[in-house]
């Protein structure tokens, strides 16, 4: 496997510039540790999971892997039940040392985190948002462009975002996010000044990510042009946007004509959970293998790189090949 030195991989002591994205519910304990056994930066997303969950995810991570791992909180309270501060004691107390925040300020976090050694992650979505978490502490930044999928947090596609970020905080590692496949978008983004790249919707077709069969199919058949950027699955998160693949209930609410407010076949319950918890059709919820019934119903997150995500593989596998494909990419003549 190609190395790759950059600002990141020194920082976190990586092999690789490549970070796999904290994807929600699809993101485990075994994602996490096989792309950290390959050089990269595994991720949790433990906002979704309560005090126990999230302690023992943590747990069984450290015990797969001696890799580099971290944690992603969505700071935003309308997003969860647990409290970010609940979530980062947690995490600090199971020995965690990368913390990565999102739709909210990591700022009252930094200097707790700081003082156990750790190492403070900021999503941004513009080069002034960029600038306020550099001065508050924060250690690396997220450039988060309009091509991503999942919960979205800027309106600035990633080309002109990065560059913009980057020059904002010339001291500071950059990390690329939206709309990167392979090898060759690595490299785009790391000859924009970018120290590494954060790849979600590639990371959903290895065989570890927790994601229905259903789901992981649409992703593989979708093209670049099928996803949506709307605020359309908004029970759970209100008002948050974010982006999906199109599937019968996107084309229902498009088909209605009346924006966001309307929501055909609203409280309609499309699937349900291991012990019968039922699943509406527009709640926050990523559809996991343990889902039965209309589980393509439910939101479908994907970026505009879903157009480039046409296997499935081993998480480890994907890290070599998309650092192999980075390296020559950067190094192919002109």
């Amino acid at each position: 496997m190609a190395r790759l030195s950059t600002p990141l991989t020194d920082l976190l002591d990586l092999d690789v510039p490549i970070v796999q994205a904290p994807v929600g519910s699809a993101t485990c304990p075994a994602l996490a540790a096989a792309v950290a056994d390959a050089g990269a930066l595994g991720m949790l997303a433990v906002t979704w999971r309560d005090e126990a969950a999230t302690r023992e995810a943590v747990a069984e991570t450290d015990r797969r892997t001696d890799g580099a791992f971290g944690v992603n909180v969505v700071v935003d309270p309308d997003a969860k039940t647990v409290p970010t501060e609940t979530h980062v004691d947690i995490c600090l107390e199971e020995g965690v040392d990368v913390f990565s925040f999102s739709f909210g300020d990591a700022a009252p976090f930094v200097e707790r985190i700081h003082a156990r050694g750790g190492v403070v992650i900021q999503t941004v979505g513009s080069a002034g948002a960029a600038s306020a978490a550099v001065d508050a502490g924060v250690d690396v930044v997220v450039a988060q462009g309009w091509e991503a999928g999942g919960h979205v947090q800027s309106e600035v596609a990633t080309l002109p975002l990065v560059p913009r970020v980057v020059d904002a905080v010339p001291d500071t590692p950059v990390v690329a996010a939206g709309g990167i496949a392979d090898g060759r978008g690595i490299g785009a983004v790391l000859t924009l000044g970018a120290a590494g790249a954060w790849l979600g919707t590639r990371f959903l077709a290895t065989t570890e990510a927790r994601v229905h069969r259903l789901y992981r199919q649409r992703l593989l058949d979708a093209a670049e042009t099928e996803t949506v950027y709307a605020t359309l699955f908004d029970e759970g998160w209100p008002e948050t946007p974010h982006r999906v693949v199109e599937n019968e209930t996107v084309r229902a609410w498009q088909a209605s004509g009346d924006g966001e407010t309307d929501h055909p076949g609203a409280g309609d319950v499309v699937a349900e959970t291991p012990d019968g918890t039922p699943v509406r059709r527009y709640e926050d919820s990523l559809a996991v293998p343990e889902m039965r019934g209309d589980v393509t119903e439910l939101p479908l997150y994907a970026g505009q790189s879903v157009g480039g995500t046409q296997t499935v593989q081993p998480a480890g596998d994907l890290v070599t090949e998309l650092a192999d494909e980075a390296l020559d990419a950067l190094e192919r003549p002109r």
